[in-house]
């Protein structure tokens, strides 16, 4: 039996006898003799070994003509196609056409975390990636560190970071850097006179150490709270009302020296603390009220008394310069009589005598 074969130009042509790879045939007319059977494959891509591959290699020619990959078990293999990524490679056994295609290979380690080849971003992100790698963000504003099976590794900057997805435990601690606010509310405390109130407390803070804030300590903003809180109770439980309600602004001062060290030890900064409100239960509200009424009536009737003096004063030295002084009193009898003139409209004088002496009788006596 006698078959005529053409290889066209990019193609082979492998002759199986028996299921057994007995020839290699290239570009050409070609006869093949008895019960043979023969595969043409493009040279274009990668070649889909009919049989066991490894066995398949053992012919010299069909190996030259052909590039193997192999990729253990953790690994991967990124292929290119004319410089563009084509394919992710599984852990096996590949075999591409030399000299038609070019065909380049960046293989990855995925045993490790830190993805160290030479892989473009943008092509960490494509789909068929995703899968392989692990992604974290650290904001403009944070900070991070990066902790493996549980072990702090290194410090992480603003960024993107990727990492290779196995079986190795990553964690990353992120933390705002900027300046924070804690509120303290609802704190209900005893003061030194046993006077029960309720105060909002508020204190502004600053990470400065990440390594102090997330490695040394565990939830350092929860600490905070509690540092704040109890210094805020030695404080006001050392005070009377009176004495609280009167150093109020000073307060935030002894606090944070109360709990500097602590807050040292937490790698954090406090910029700023105080007292926002404080508020009294309804008893001691209504006491409160009717102490300042009193204290306001007391302040207006003092007022009013010294107001008293001064015009009775003002009216002694008045009499005083009259006695001594008689065109003063003529004067001042002038003042009364234009006074009673704009009180009264009509005034009527019996007889008639002299009008102005008439008048001049009802004031001097």
């Amino acid at each position: 039996m006698i078959k005529r074969i053409k290889i066209e130009t990019y193609q082979v042509g492998l002759v199986f006898e028996n299921r057994k790879l007995v020839k290699v045939i290239e570009e050409g007319l070609h006869w093949i003799f008895g019960d043979k059977n023969v595969m043409i494959f493009d040279l274009n891509g990668s070649f889909q070994a009919p049989f066991e591959l490894d066995i398949l290699l053992q012919n010299e020619v069909l190996s030259s003509l052909l590039e193997v990959v192999e990729v253990a078990d953790n690994e991967i293999v990124l292929q290119f196609v004319k410089g563009n990524f084509k394919e992710i490679l599984t852990p096996g056994k590949y075999a591409f056409w030399k000299g038609v295609v070019k065909n380049e290979f960046i293989k990855a380690d995925l045993s490790k975390i830190e993805i160290t080849e030479n892989i473009p971003v943008n092509l960490l992100e494509n789909a068929k990636m995703r899968f392989f790698t692990r992604k974290f963000i650290v904001a403009s504003n944070d900070k991070a560190l990066l902790f493996v099976n549980g072990t702090f590794v290194k410090e992480l900057k603003s960024g993107t970071h990727y990492f290779w997805n196995n079986a190795i435990t990553i964690e990353v601690k992120t933390i705002d850097m900027r300046q924070q606010q804690l509120e303290i509310s609802g704190q209900e405390l005893l003061t030194k006179d046993k006077a029960g109130l309720r105060i909002n407390f508020f204190v502004r803070y600053q990470v400065v150490d990440i390594m102090k804030a997330l490695v040394d300590n565990k939830d350092f903003e929860k600490q905070l709270y509690v540092a704040m809180q109890l210094a805020l109770r030695a404080f006001v439980g050392g005070l009377t009302l009176d004495e609280l309600l009167s150093k109020k602004e000073a307060i935030a001062e002894a606090i944070l020296e109360e709990a500097k060290t602590k807050i040292k030890d937490l790698g954090l900064t406090i910029s700023d603390a105080g007292i926002r409100d404080v508020i009294l239960p309804g008893d001691m509200k209504e006491i409160m009220n009717q102490v300042l009424v009193a204290e306001k009536k007391a302040q207006a009737n003092s007022i009013m008394r010294r107001e008293e003096t001064a015009a009775t004063r003002s009216l002694l030295n008045t009499a005083k310069l009259m006695e001594e002084n008689e065109m003063l009193w003529k004067l001042k009898e002038m003042e009364y009589v234009e006074k009673i003139a704009d009180k009264i409209g009509e005034i009527t004088i019996s007889g008639g005598g002299n009008v102005i002496g008439q008048l001049k009788e009802i004031f001097v006596k």
